[in-house]
């Protein structure tokens, strides 16, 4: 297993630029998501990385080898395409070994190798059926098993669970994230489904429309602390709000004298400074009585409720210009407080959970 770099990677497509001069660093071994819009450029990354499609600069390295211009069946890097990209008139047998008879492999070898591999990805019974004869999950895992047979140093997943159903991709998210710590190579998986990135990533970065990476890092730091409003609105759900720094304080804009405390203040900011700042849902109480030992509390009126099950969340306006939305965790059957339309809130969060963002 060997890491990945990009060093000023550049693409276009008649005027229009995807990639714009991109430095990425993804660690050996990893289990590494593209998290974007549709439209960025992260499947052009992907196929850039497979030698699939050209550059028109920079750099791509395999650990310390420069692979810019190796031909494809040469980078030791194998994809999984959002498709599956299956043999149609082959049987599961003959597409995991499709690779390997390509290499000439003895046959012996040959029916070890895939045998034991359709084991591991439990398919053992399937041997000798057609793409078409099998399920969404059964022809993933095909999919995977040719890909992996050859035993990559880095495995590229371009949206490889778009096509299933919400239940059967939570179950192949697990399967996935067992697959890499199986093998330990290095993944790099990309999507525009937050909770798949989340859920299967050691690291991530995310891509803004311009193409650009806005953040790098793991889910917890990318989720918790977000540098800028792209990824806050991008990576779950906030609220954003803009005001005039004051020391410790920013004063809301379309509030008037209402003043949230925040954290410290960061290197790059000054006194009178307009300043953003993002406030996730779930780091609000919401309650109908006045609650002390908060740094912040601001009434509101419910104006909508949605239940999710495990969660409910709650629309509160503030005033005319501005909404706040507040998830609560659903840990009882039969709450203490029932709270409904039009009932009068009060909204209570920490400094802490306050996130000054660069725009």
């Amino acid at each position: 297993m060997r890491s990945i770099t990009l060093k000023e990677v550049s693409k276009s497509y008649t005027k229009s630029i995807t990639l714009n001069k991109v430095d990425l660093t993804i660690p050996s071994g990893k289990f590494f998501a593209l998290l974007g819009p549709s439209g960025c450029g992260k499947t052009t990354l992907l196929r850039l990385i497979a030698g699939l499609e050209k550059l028109d600069g920079g750099a791509i390295y395999l650990g310390n080898t420069d692979i810019t211009h190796v031909p494809v069946n040469e980078r030791k890097i194998n994809i999984v395409f959002q498709n599956y990209a299956l043999f149609p008139h082959l049987t599961v047998f003959e597409n995991v070994a499709y690779s390997l008879q390509i290499q000439k492999r003895p046959k012996e070898e040959i029916e070890k190798r895939v045998k034991k591999i359709l084991t591991s990805f439990h398919l053992e019974n399937h041997l000798d059926r057609y793409p078409s004869e099998l399920s969404g999950g059964q022809q993933q895992r095909v999919a995977l098993a040719r890909a992996v047979i050859n035993e990559p140093e880095v495995l590229l997943l371009d949206e490889p669970l778009a096509a299933l159903d919400f239940k059967l991709r939570e179950k192949m998210l697990v399967e996935l994230i067992d697959l890499q710590d199986k093998l330990e190579t290095t993944f790099i998986y990309v999507t525009h489904d937050q909770f798949e990135a989340l859920t299967v990533a050691d690291q991530m970065a995310i891509m803004n429309q311009d193409g650009h990476i806005e953040q790098i890092g793991t889910p917890e730091e990318i989720y918790e602390f977000p540098v800028s409003s792209f990824v806050a609105k991008f990576v779950g759900t906030t609220n954003l709000l803009y005001g005039i720094l004051n020391k410790d304080t920013i004063t809301i804009d379309n509030l008037g004298t209402f003043k949230v405390y925040i954290p410290k203040k960061k290197d790059w900011m000054e006194d009178g400074q307009e300043v953003a700042m993002s406030l996730r849902p779930e780091k609000i109480y919401i309650s109908k009585k006045p609650v002390e030992n908060f740094s912040n509390t601001i009434k509101g009126v419910v104006k909508q409720i949605v239940y999710y099950g495990r969660s409910t969340q709650y629309h509160v306006q503030v005033n005319e210009n501005l909404k706040i939305v507040v998830f609560e965790q659903n840990e009882e059957h039969f709450p203490q407080e029932d709270i409904d339309y039009e009932d009068e809130v009060y909204l209570c969060w920490q400094q802490e959970n306050v996130i000054l963002l660069k725009d």
